[in-house]
This record gives structure tokens, C-alpha cells and sequence, in this order.
């Protein structure tokens, strides 16, 4: 079986600074440990380096603080992970790597491994450092001893990306992973759910600044430079731009903490004034609905319709509130919400009345009604030429049927 020296020279990576000329080496190298508060500790596989950090119980990353406030029950409802709510905050882990490829794949490095835990005292950031491509055994076993008796990872994007890769690095060391059996709590798909509506962007900097209330310094880099960065720093050895490297780790762990306790506040507390933005609201209520708390759901949306919002969003609430109120059966809740919205202009809410109008209530001039109005406001929409010949087909087709009903040939 291939070493881990000749598997990397398959792909490519250089090892050391072996195989360059001399005009290709610095004059001076510049280690890590001479660049980023840190020390290198001994394991059985040898050595490596890991940089750490403390903050106070108190420590805001931005407007948010770290710790959290608020339980993390309704997360666990919305996800279906029961044991979620009953995890000790400080029984979980933080974590953002950072690599030397974003595609992925068994031949990318995890050369910078940030993770972070709330202790008695605060929240604690060690980075766990690949000084040359040899040293993972060490970097990994000086990781497997930070995560001693945790029980939960927080990350974001890390189902997709973080995890996979690190669960393929153990495997090519012989180590059993550990985090196969964890419980995992992926923050991306809840910012997802939550500011899709509001924010063109949801990755963690643009949550950071727009939600979080931080920004960083100019000591950051943009993450598609960081996997150049470190082979720049195994060509020439020279570590000094790897500092904005651990700035960038260190920031998007602790971005995780915070984004952790504004989300479950969220949830624990779906208010204007907790809540910020009227948008924010109807999201809630989507996510309220989709765990049965139906109650919660329609305080969500009155609030967020309370708030000044754009019309298309409104539009938006207004019919999801009120197919949420038609299968609860409270049909005169529903009615009272599609006549909002079709005095939005809402096409489907003039469609649902119409619908009502002919089956329920059997009041086939007012389904007429309705459907002419639906075919009026469609003919003078901007909808595609596609979709205004597939709402047209059908509303004739049901104007052509309240006809016959009506006596009209």
C-alpha cells in the first residue's frame, strides 16, 4: 500500500521544500509558530501545531452574543432530532476547516481545522494546524483529543462539505471516525428556511454582517483564495499570509456560535421586536406550520403582514396563511384572507374564491364573478406568455362550466 508521502506526490503536492530550485526558496522561512500565537504539541505520530483561543461568557460576535439563551427545543422539533434538546451546550462542538480544494474529494487536505466549545468560563477556539502533509496523523490525534466527550457538531454547509471530508481523512489514516454517529446540527439549511426571502445571499459572511451585525476586519481573505494560500505556504514556507488564514477560521466558528443563539431566540420567541424584519415573521410562520403549531403560525403571519413589507411578499403570506386556514376547516378565516390578497391582485386567491364560491357555498354567480376578475387581472399581468396561456385554458375552462351552471349556453 502507497504511503501518505507517495499518494501526495501522485497528486502533486510537494512535501517540504524538496524538489525546488534555489531561486524557488525564500531567503528566510517564515514557520507558523513564528507567526500565529500557538504551540506545537507531541502526539504518538508526531508533532503539530494548534493556536487557541479564550472569550468571556460575554463576548458578542457583532450586535449577538456567543452563548446561548434560549433552548433549543423548537430547533429540534423543526429538524426531528429529539435528542438535540437535551445536549448540554458545552457537550457540543464548533467546527469550520478550511482545505486545500473546495471541489472535495479524497485527495483534498484539511489543513486548518477550527473548533470551538463553551466551558465554564466562556468559549474556547483551538485551531488545529497542517504544517506539512505528514504531520496529519498528528494534526487528527491532537483533534480526537479536543472532541473527548462531545455529543453534538454545529456547522454550516458541514453535511455537504466539512464532515465528509474529514470522515474520508480519518479513513486514509486508519482511524475510525468520530464523527459518524454524532448528532449534527447543520446551520445552512436553517438560514435557509428562514432568509431565502430576504437575503439574495446565505452564506455565513453575508449572515454575519446582515444578520449578526459583524463585520470583519481587513485582516479577512475571500475563501476562494485560502486553498492557494496554503500550497504558496508548502512551496515557499513562508506562513505570514496564512494569518488572515486563522482570522477567517476563527471568525466563522465563532459566527456559528452566535447564529446558533439567534436562531433558537427566533424560535423561542417569533415577536416583533425579537424579530426584526416583518419578512423574517412569514418565514417563521412557514416553519411554525410545517411542525403542526398552527396557533403560532397565524400570530406569525398577522405580525409579519403587520409590518411594512413589499406587496410580493405580502401577496405571498396572504395565500399561505389562508390554504393553511381551508385545511384547518376555518373556511370564514380563509375567505376574510383571499379577499385581502385579490385586493392585492393576487390571480391564485381570486382563483381559491372562485373554487370556494362554486363547491362550498354553491353560489355560481359569484364564482363567475371571481373568475372573470381572475381572467381580467391575468390578460393585463406580466406573467410569461407560457404561464398566462396555461392560467387563461384553465380559468375559461371553469368560466365556460359556471356557464352551463348558470343557464348560459
Amino acid at each position: 500500500m502507497p504511503t501518505l508521502s507517495e499518494r501526495l506526490k501522485s497528486l502533486g503536492v510537494g512535501v517540504g521544500t524538496q524538489g525546488l530550485s534555489s531561486s524557488a526558496r525564500p531567503a528566510k522561512r517564515f514557520p507558523i509558530e513564528q507567526v500565529v500565537d500557538g504551540r506545537i504539541f507531541d502526539s504518538a505520530f508526531g508533532q503539530s501545531f494548534v493556536a487557541e483561543q479564550h472569550y468571556p461568557l460575554e463576548h458578542r460576535h457583532g450586535l449577538t452574543p456567543l452563548l446561548l439563551s434560549a433552548s433549543l427545543q423548537k430547533i429540534s422539533t423543526w429538524l426531528s432530532i429529539p435528542s438535540l434538546a437535551s445536549i448540554n451546550l458545552t457537550d457540543f462542538i464548533f467546527l469550520d476547516t478550511e482545505t486545500s480544494g473546495l471541489a472535495g474529494g479524497s485527495g483534498t487536505l484539511v489543513f486548518l481545522i477550527g473548533v470551538g466549545r463553551f466551558d465554564q468560563e466562556g468559549f474556547h477556539l483551538a485551531q488545529y494546524f497542517l504544517r506539512d502533509p505528514l504531520d496529519e496523523p498528528a494534526q487528527l490525534t491532537g483533534l480526537l483529543s479536543y472532541l473527548s466527550e462531545f455529543q453534538g457538531i454545529v456547522t454550516y454547509n458541514g453535511k455537504a462539505f466539512d464532515i465528509p471530508l474529514l470522515n474520508s481523512r480519518f479513513i486514509l489514516n486508519g482511524e475510525a471516525s468520530p464523527f459518524r454517529e454524532i448528532v449534527h446540527l447543520d446551520l445552512l439549511p436553517l438560514a435557509r428556511r428562514i432568509w431565502r426571502d430576504r437575503l439574495p445571499s446565505r452564506s455565513l459572511g453575508n449572515i454575519e454582517q446582515d444578520i449578526l451585525g459583524a463585520t470583519r476586519t481587513e485582516e479577512d481573505v475571500p475563501g476562494w483564495l485560502i486553498p492557494s494560500m496554503y500550497f504558496d505556504f508548502l512551496r515557499t514556507g513562508d506562513a505570514r499570509p496564512l494569518r488572515s488564514v486563522f482570522y477567517h477560521n476563527a471568525m466563522d466558528v465563532l459566527a456559528m456560535a452566535a447564529l446558533l443563539n439567534h436562531i433558537a431566540n427566533m424560535l423561542e420567541t417569533p415577536q416583533p421586536g425579537a424579530v426584526e424584519h416583518g419578512i423574517d415573521l412569514i418565514s417563521l410562520g412557514k416553519i411554525f406550520e410545517g411542525m403542526g403549531d398552527f396557533q403560532t403560525a397565524a400570530q406569525c403571519f398577522a405580525d409579519g403582514l403587520g409590518c411594512d413589507i413589499p406587496d410580493r411578499n405580502r401577496r405571498e403570506a396572504l395565500l399561505r396563511w389562508s390554504i393553511m386556514e381551508k385545511r384547518r376547516q376555518n373556511l370564514g378565516k380563509a375567505i376574510e384572507l383571499w379577499r385581502m390578497a385579490a385586493n392585492e391582485n393576487d390571480v391564485q386567491a381570486l382563483i381559491e374564491l372562485a373554487k370556494h364560491y362554486e363547491h362550498q357555498a354553491r353560489d355560481v354567480e359569484q364564482a363567475i364573478q371571481w373568475t372573470r376578475l381572475a381572467i381580467q387581472l391575468v390578460q393585463n399581468s406580466d406573467y410569461s406568455i407560457f404561464e398566462q396561456q396555461q392560467l387563461l385554458q384553465e380559468l375559461e375552462h371553469r368560466l365556460a362550466r359556471l356557464d352551463r351552471k348558470n343557464g348560459i349556453r
